[in-house]
């Protein structure tokens, strides 16, 4: 199939900051995004997310808690290497299910998952505690709009899922590897 997305909202809500995948993925499920995007909150189940990934999508986006030294809030959009090394002892750690972990067991899996772009922000605190810290919180809103973005130039105006309506990729959502929104 062609001009499918998954978006999978990945993290623990039960460690602070890393919540906020799947706080982005709950905001996203309310937004209408168009039939060909599937959103799911994953949380710390990286196997199942492989298993998706499997299925077969043109694009998956990974929204994460992505330390990388940034201020807290801080919004990243990465395009990751493939690297097959990814897929190491962690692998069946529940709680290293980091998105190049989830990567190699995909390909573990023989799953070609086309692109993979990973929207993550700069947490403050992964302590245990339910909730994200204001800084955090207010990344949220930026990683939703980055998100739609991609979904509105994945689709096109008016184009169908597979379409490309011949304009150039987004400088914004092209292969960034350092693309940061401060907050």
């Amino acid at each position: 199939m062609t001009g499918r997305m998954l978006i999978a909202g990945i993290g623990n809500i039960f460690l602070g900051d890393d919540g906020f995948g799947p706080e982005v993925a709950k905001r996203l499920a309310t937004v209408g995004l168009p039939g060909w995007v599937r959103v799911a909150d994953y949380g710390i189940s990286g196997v199942h997310l492989a298993y998706d990934m499997a299925d077969g999508y043109d694009t998956t986006i990974l929204v994460d808690a992505t330390a990388r030294g940034g201020a807290p809030g801080t919004v990243y959009l990465i395009e990751p290497e493939r690297d097959a090394a990814a897929a190491d002892v962690r692998l069946f750690d529940a709680h290293g299910m980091q998105p190049d972990v989830v990567l190699g067991l995909a390909g573990m899996l023989g799953a070609e998952p086309g692109r993979v772009l990973v929207v993550g922000c700069e947490p403050a605190s992964i302590e245990h505690g339910i909730g994200l810290s204001p800084p955090v919180e207010a990344a949220v809103d930026e990683a939703v709009r980055i998100v739609t973005g991609i979904v509105r130039d994945a689709g096109g105006a008016g184009s169908q899922p597979g379409e490309r309506t011949g304009s150039q990729p987004n400088e914004r959502t092209g292969r960034a590897t350092d693309t940061a929104t401060e907050r």
